[in-house]
């Protein structure tokens, strides 16, 4: 299975959800992943551990301070969300927002934009795939922010399912070609990730310490699998 030469470079993010994730992020030598996600959420009670370690970290950084209801590990007000928001904001090149967000973050997107950062706008579906019908609507509803990137995470549980992602990706890349981010969790989450992964899907996310949700890989281990499916290694 060989990349289409007009698709992306694909870039992997692993993920610092934990204690543990943000002392093996401290251990990556510059290239071992492209991007470093910087969920703010999960370390709730001392944010500042991860400000303090931001200028160790050898990869680009992306910002998450994810919604309760979309995955986050915090139960934080809005207010607190916005004003976390703020203060990461001059680390990082990458910012996540959710598609249920957009409004009540709408200053964060601006401020985001204004600083040249790259914005992502996140649509999460824990439990199955939704229609084709509704991830067009949402993805319709997302360009409203003019995003640079639209990432789409589904729990995909049937070879059915699978196909159904894969169309909607491939729509959307027929669209805005190299904005979409797009991954399966659950049992087919870890062969749609190289599925993807090699067909252009921007960002590819990987787990550092241990898996956060079913069907994940390793990043480092993502990166290489997805450089040997034809993907050369990527720039950011």
């Amino acid at each position: 299975m060989n990349r289409p030469a007009s698709s992306p470079q694909p870039l992997v993010v692993g993920t610092i959800h934990s204690p543990g994730a943000l002392k093996c992020a401290l251990k990556l030598k510059a290239g071992q992943v492209d991007l470093l996600e910087l969920r703010v959420d999960a370390f709730a009670n001392e944010p500042e551990v991860l400000a303090k370690a931001a200028p160790k970290l050898q990869a680009p950084l992306l910002l998450t301070v994810r919604h309760p209801a979309e995955g986050g590990m915090a139960p934080y007000t809005l207010q607190r969300r916005r004003e976390l928001i703020r203060q990461f904001l001059p680390l990082v090149r990458w910012v996540d927002f959710e598609l249920r967000s957009l409004v009540p973050l709408r200053e964060e997107i601006a401020q985001s934009k204004e600083r040249g950062l790259k914005v992502i706008v996140s649509d999460h579906h824990f439990k199955a795939t939704p229609s084709l019908a509704v991830l067009e609507q949402r993805w319709v509803r997302a360009q409203v922010c003019n995003p640079d990137v639209v990432k789409v995470a589904a729990t995909v549980r049937t070879p059915e399912e699978l196909s159904r992602l894969f169309v909607f990706f491939n729509r959307q890349q027929a669209r805005r070609p190299g904005r979409m981010s797009v991954m399966g969790m659950g049992p087919f989450g870890q062969v749609s990730r190289l599925l993807f992964g090699n067909c252009g899907s921007v960002l590819n996310y990987g787990y550092l310490d241990q898996a956060q949700v079913p069907g994940q890989w390793p990043a480092e281990l993502l990166k290489r699998r997805l450089v040997e499916l034809g993907g050369a290694p990527a720039k950011t």
